[in-house]
């Protein structure tokens, strides 16, 4: 039997995370980001999934070996999470296990689903690696703004589309409130108009995970390593560790993450298959 564990419950969950884990377990567990969390005992819990409140993944937690946990998970996806994912119309079950030890037991219990595999890394920043001197120049007519308060509410009706940063904020966080006290974020505009922002996305104890996103017809122009190193350069001064998440192939924000000085932290294993 699974069942959605209470978020005043969530502390049950904490004897469940991978020290050398995933930043967004933490995240979710600590109450810092949104995310429901499904268990095998509501009261001692061996083995959780984790459902990141961006809709970003579902995290596989605790003893993978759990057979009173892993026999009953594909009737609860099919049964409880399909249908609430067609609901916010999601495409995919994203799979991954806040430990390798998960890796096999996902391939296993996940056999007969079409599922596909991918590689992650994740980057953080070693104490004094930062390298201040590789932050790019931009063009002139690009402007950096740190996103507080004002920013944010458009007060002065100085930008034109707000809403772009209000919906990436909303994605992460489940108010601006909560970001603003926990997190860090910068953003460029060019005319009037917000086209690169860079910004933590979750953040667990003194460690900020980036989240990244350049606008397509300003992409080329170096703005998201500005804005990268922007943020990097505000959680450094304020004793902060950065940490980056990126597909393997996803050359450009392994150079930018390589570029700010960022180190190999952590390879994980990816497992999507379409939810039916």
């Amino acid at each position: 039997m699974i069942r959605e564990l209470d978020k005043t419950k969530f502390y049950k969950c904490e004897k469940l995370i991978n020290d050398a884990g995933h930043l967004e377990v933490k995240a979710v567990i600590e109450g810092n980001n949104p995310g429901r969390i499904f268990v095998d005992h509501i009261h001692s819990p061996k083995t959780g999934l984790i459902w990141l409140g961006n809709n970003d993944g579902f995290f596989f937690i605790g003893d993978e070996e759990n057979e009173v946990f892993n026999n009953h998970i594909n009737e609860f996806i099919d049964k409880v999470i399909f249908p609430e994912s067609k609901k916010l119309r999601l495409n995919n079950f994203i799979a991954i296990g806040n430990h390798s030890g998960w890796d096999k037991t996902i391939e296993r219990i996940f056999e007969h689903r079409h599922v596909q595999k991918s590689n992650q890394i994740v980057y953080k920043l070693e104490k004094g690696h930062y390298k201040e001197n590789n932050e790019p120049s931009i063009k002139g007519d690009y402007n950096v703004l740190k996103i507080n308060k004002e920013l944010f509410e458009n007060k002065y009706n100085s930008l034109e589309n707000t809403g772009f940063l209000r919906s990436k904020i909303s994605e992460f966080w489940s108010s601006s409130e909560d970001f603003f006290s926990k997190g860090i974020g910068y953003c460029i505009a060019c005319q009037n108009k917000i086209v690169s922002l860079c910004f933590t996305g979750f953040v667990a104890e003194n460690v900020h995970g980036i989240d990244i996103e350049t606008i397509e017809d300003h992409q080329g122009n170096k703005l998201g390593q500005k804005a990268a190193h922007c943020v990097v350069k505000d959680c450094v001064s304020k004793g902060m560790i950065p940490y980056w998440d990126c597909e393997e192939t996803n050359k450009p924000s392994n150079i930018i993450a390589k570029n700010i000085g960022l180190e190999n932290y952590l390879n994980y294993l990816v497992y999507i298959f379409p939810i039916d």
